[in-house]
């Protein structure tokens, strides 16, 4: 992975596939404990997107994978985060570009669109729908999973998942448990009523994380929402029907 300078903060990114004008540039936000690898390299995204005709940009979030490790909670934040995604852009001279965000991803997806709407062409959120207003309780549970000395201290089960799910993508836990801990701004039904560019939303069908992505998309001028059969927050990353519907609804964008 290549790194760049995003306000004194080291974000290690990809720039994979055909240059504009030819390809046109997707920009990837992975989500929570994930990072480029796991998220979007592993499940075939950037493969499929590539043979697609896209150039795929994709980063890790700071104090994720091989990006700066921050211990900070005021180093974190979805506005914050998505301040790195538009010096990315930046820094690869991209005017602007489709994005698509999993999960936390998501967030900071939506946070990109509203504060720089003219950088994004179109957004994709996948594995987050009216969560994405309603907010998801929990977070002190899983930071404190996080900073266990161990696995087996953790009794909640969803923090407990968190947990496990961090240690397999061989995350730091410290920097994570300061993301989780971070201040959370809200984004309004009011908020997402102001964005004007395509909207695609997809959700697991069994995602109890991530919300309905019905819900959220009727808050979303013009949006569409797909419902990913028998998928929870976790399956729904690599399945075939999410990426069929994204490359359908990047093919009308073209």
């Amino acid at each position: 992975m290549r790194t760049f300078d995003s306000d004194g903060v080291e974000i290690a990114f990809i720039d994979e596939g055909p240059e504009a004008p030819v390809g046109d540039p997707v920009l990837l936000i992975h989500g929570f404990a994930s990072n480029v690898a796991t998220n979007w390299v592993d499940p075939g995204w950037v493969k499929v997107l590539t043979d697609a005709g896209h150039r795929v940009v994709a980063y890790d979030n700071r104090g994720h994978g091989q990006s700066a490790k921050l211990y900070a909670t005021d180093d974190y934040g979805a506005p914050l985060m998505a301040e790195d995604a538009r010096r990315l852009l930046d820094h690869l001279n991209i005017e602007h570009a489709y994005v698509m965000g999993y999960s936390m991803g998501a967030r900071i997806s939506a946070f990109l669109a509203l504060a720089h709407p003219w950088r994004v062409r179109s957004l994709v959120f996948g594995g987050l729908g009216l969560n994405m207003v309603r907010g998801v309780a929990g977070t002190g549970p899983v930071a404190r999973a996080l900073e266990a000395k161990s696995i087996d201290e953790v009794k909640n089960p969803t923090a407990r998942t968190f947990r496990a799910f961090a240690e397999q993508t061989g995350s730091d836990l410290k920097a994570l448990a300061a993301c989780i801990r971070s201040s959370r701004a809200p984004i309004t039904a009011e908020d997402l009523a102001q964005i004007k560019c395509p909207v695609l939303v997809v959700v697991g069908a069994l995602d109890v994380i991530g919300g309905s992505a019905t819900a959220l998309a009727e808050l979303i001028p013009g949006a569409r929402a797909v419902e990913v059969a028998d998928r929870d927050h976790m399956k729904t990353v690599g399945d075939r029907a999410y990426k069929e519907a994204v490359l359908g609804f990047l093919k009308e964008r073209a």
